[in-house]
This record gives C-alpha cells, structure tokens and sequence, in this order.
C-alpha cells in the first residue's frame, strides 16, 4: 500500500521533470518529508486550463487533497479510506472506475514509507503479550535517485452546503494506484545484508511506479480505451528500486524534516524474519 511518502522537490524541478505547461506559484507547497493522508499534495495531470476560450489540455502541476472523494459522495469524509486504489480492479470499482476512464493524474514523491513487524514482536502479538506489535519503518526510492511517479486518480466533488463563488465549494482530490510488491532483488542490496531482500519482504504491496515512457499516454484524458489504460498498470521492471530502514520518528506524523530520510544500519536478522 502507499499510507506515508516524502515529496521535497521544489514545484519548478517538477514542471522541469515532467513538462508541465503551467503551474501557479500561489499554489506552491511547502516540502514534506511526512505525506499523510487527507495533505494537499502535488499532482500531475492533463486538463484545459480553467477558464481559458481554448480547450485544449495542458499538462499542469496542482495541489491535490489525498484522499479521493467520488463526485457522487454524500459527504468528503470517504475520502479518508480512498487514499489507495487497487490496479487490478480500478476499473471497474465504483469509487475509481470514472477517474480511471478520464482523469488519471501522476503523484511525484522521493519515495515511500513502509513498516515492517518483527518475527519477534508479532510471536509476542499473537499469544496477547502485547497489545501492538513494533515496527521498523522503511524507506523506498528509486536506485538512481530520479522522481519516484506514482500512478494515480484525481476527482472533483462539490459541497452542496456552501455557495458557488465559496473557496471550499470544490474539492479536488486524489488516490495511488497500488500493485503487487516486487518478489525480486532490491537495488544495489548486499546479499550479507540480514533486511529484507525485496519489497514483498516489507508489505505485500506497493505504489505502482510509472516510468517515463508512460507518462504521455497515461496523463492523456482523450486516452479511453479500457484494454490500453489496463496495460499501462503493468508493473515496471524490477529492480529499480532499493530501500533502506530509517528511524522510528517518521511514525508520528508530526514529525517531519529532511532528518526522516536518514538511513539506519540494518537490523539483525533474528529481529525481522
């Protein structure tokens, strides 16, 4: 799943690494090493401009609310158990299969947050214990420290409790797009290394990456056909990726600073498998 991310980059490296055509400064958002869900993030995505006689789509970077809420939601509360959407049924779940079909955004990040129980912590779990199980968090990002683009959906939903001209009567959300893990080797791991050997080794899932080449078919909106957009969800090759325990701090989500990325020694075998 993708529950947590970093995103530090500035928005004009951004409109750099993807060809935005416009972005607003007033919308700049300030680096965050601790995304959390229901945060504006930046999203990537093709759309005419607001406004403008001219209709045709400009690829944009916007702020987005994580957390997608469906046009047809009576309240934005459900946004909070949409952050993710699965790649293998989002066409066809009622939540995500309009976004899919039409609006389809990139989420940018440095990388992604996952915890891991250790065999011994979930032994004690399991016989009661202990009440909940401790977790080493790590830190995914891609091996040659480009952008990690994160497949994703984006929605509009409007509050019919407040007038039309209200700033908070549109809300513009979003959600990743997740897979399955990786079962092959980590990038750049050493095979003495005792941590985890791949990205299924910490969590069963993971935020589908889209690589460069995909980018201009899965952003266009005119782009519909259902068979084509499925297999632009097929997972990149493996090995693109490596990842790394960090500090325990990242698990509060007030905490937050470049000091979150920093990587820890790995930990004895014993403690995580």
């Amino acid at each position: 799943m993708c529950g947590r991310y970093a995103a530090s980059r500035k928005p004009e490296d951004l409109a750099g690494i993807f060809d935005v055509g416009k972005w607003e400064p007033t919308e700049t958002l300030a680096p965050d090493w601790n995304v959390a869900p229901t945060k504006d993030v930046y999203a990537v995505l093709e759309r005419p401009i607001k406004h403008a006689a001219d209709r045709t789509p400009v690829r944009q970077l916007r702020p987005l609310r994580w957390g997608l809420v469906p046009s047809w939601a009576k309240t934005p509360e459900v946004g909070v158990k949409m952050i993710n959407a699965r790649a293998e049924t989002v066409h066809e779940k009622p939540s995500f299969r309009r976004a899919f079909a039409a609006r389809r955004c990139v989420i940018p990040a440095d990388g992604y947050y996952e915890w891991v129980t250790g065999a011994d912590e979930r032994q004690l779990e399991e016989k009661g214990r202990k009440k909940r199980a401790r977790k080493q968090p790590y830190f995914v990002t891609p091996a040659d420290g480009s952008v990690l683009a994160m497949a994703g959906l984006y929605e509009f939903w409007r509050d019919r409790t407040l007038p039309d001209d209200h700033p908070r009567a549109w809300w513009a959300t979003c959600s990743v797009i997740t897979t399955e893990a990786e079962t092959v080797p980590l990038a750049g791991r050493d095979p003495q290394d005792p941590g985890p050997a791949s990205l299924a080794e910490i969590h069963p899932r993971m935020p589908l990456m889209l690589t460069p080449d995909r980018w201009a078919a899965w952003l266009d909106p005119h782009h519909t056909d259902e068979e084509s957009l499925r297999a632009l969800l097929a997972p990149p090759p493996g090995g693109l990726l490596r990842a790394y325990p960090v500090g325990v701090d990242v698990s509060n989500v007030r905490n937050n600073g470049p000091e979150l990325l920093k990587e820890l020694p790995a930990p004895e075998e014993e403690t995580l498998f």
